[in-house]
């Protein structure tokens, strides 16, 4: 019954008015609320940046998956209209997406729709891009990860042009054309919102930080490994893993088969603003995954001091105190280095902000 509400949108239903247009972001999922800071920090910073510098912009955030209701609500004078998706069947797809194009329809008959942006080369591109073409709107995609990988069958039903592909990393952009031969005409890198961030704590007590989902992708296992191997020269060491996913248990098992108990403690989900304050007390941020865009928990590290190792180079260039190693014994014998030197600097780095992403992003709308 709730969500009929979004085939006719009601008369009461009103929108906001602004100065400077309109702009309408698509999604999968937005936070709930104000102090839900879990879901998707690095686009929640993204819209509060974009929000400060254009407060004469009026932001609509269509998020398709979650929340799970369908009552519009504010987020930081943001709007919000969640559509409960609920990754449910093709049958519902289908029927989520004619609830989106009614209220696209809605906003386009009422307000001047600066651009669409939609979050990642998916399902939200297919009905951004499609109702941009059908009313001449300009279209966005920020390609963010996985969907830049050759199994994203969305493309081909997207039919993207390179000039309304956005990659958020160098490599993402290589990754993109290699897989779907399409090369991306704009890179912005993701960043660090400045304005959030709490007080640097000066003691550096967490040898090693893990944090993220709990899948195979991120390879946690390997993460133990190094772990079971650095101890033997640092027995002493201090390791939390924050995050949850399907392979919690298995990592639990692993943890105590390798006789880890005493040393790495499995935090399970934290608040952001948690989890940064425990960044700003690690030495280092082990990140193990085999894929990645740009990672936002390795750019909030850098800032909180932390070093930085992983598998993956998002940008050509290199960046200060994030280590790129090629396996785990390069990845073992790095951390070994960086822990066991008395005159490591750990200092803050901050290679984007985003700031400069809603700037970037903006001058591609306008210009």
């Amino acid at each position: 019954m709730i969500n009929k509400v979004w085939l006719s949108v009601p008369k009461q239903f009103h929108w906001m008015k602004k100065d400077d247009g309109t702009l309408v972001m698509l999604i999968p999922g937005f936070p709930e609320s104000e102090t839900d800071s879990t879901c998707l920090p690095m686009q929640q910073a993204f819209a509060l940046s974009l929000k400060r510098l254009y407060p004469q912009l009026e932001i609509i955030v269509l998020s398709f998956q979650y929340p799970y209701h369908t009552e519009k609500y504010t987020w930081f004078d943001i709007q919000v209209i969640p559509f409960s998706g609920r990754n449910k069947g093709w049958i519902k797809k289908l029927l989520l997406r004619k609830k989106i194009k009614t209220v696209l329809k809605e906003i386009h008959s009422t307000r001047t729709i600066t651009g669409l942006l939609s979050f990642w080369c998916a399902e939200c591109a297919m009905v951004g891009k499609s109702f941009a073409d059908k009313y001449d709107i300009k279209h966005l995609c920020w390609i963010s990860g996985q969907d830049a990988r050759k199994k994203n069958y969305y493309v081909k039903k997207i039919e993207p042009r390179a000039t309304e592909l956005v990659a958020l990393s160098d490599f993402l952009q290589q990754e993109f054309e290699r897989n779907h031969s399409i090369r991306p005409e704009y890179i912005v890198p993701s960043g660090i919102d400045l304005n959030s961030l709490a007080e640097k704590d000066l003691r550096k007590d967490i040898d090693i930080l893990g944090a993220g989902s709990l899948i195979p992708l991120k390879q946690y296992n390997i993460f133990l490994e190094l772990i079971y191997e650095i101890k033997k020269t640092l027995p002493s060491i201090k390791v939390l893993l924050c995050g949850k996913g399907p392979e919690e248990n298995n990592l639990k098992t692993q943890l105590n088969k390798l006789g880890l108990q005493n040393n790495v403690t499995l935090t399970g989900e934290l608040p952001n603003t948690e989890l940064v304050r425990l960044m700003r007390r690690s030495k280092l941020l082990l990140h193990t995954s085999s894929y990645e865009g740009l990672s936002g928990v390795c750019l909030e590290a850098l800032h909180a001091g932390a070093h930085v190792i992983s598998f993956c180079k998002a940008m050509d260039h290199s960046i200060e105190n994030w280590h790129i190693v090629k396996d785990k014994e390069e990845m073992k014998q790095k951390a070994l280095e960086i822990l066991q030197n008395p005159a490591i600097e750990f200092k803050a780095v901050v290679p984007y902000t985003t700031d400069e992403s809603a700037k970037k992003i903006m001058q591609l709308f306008t210009s």
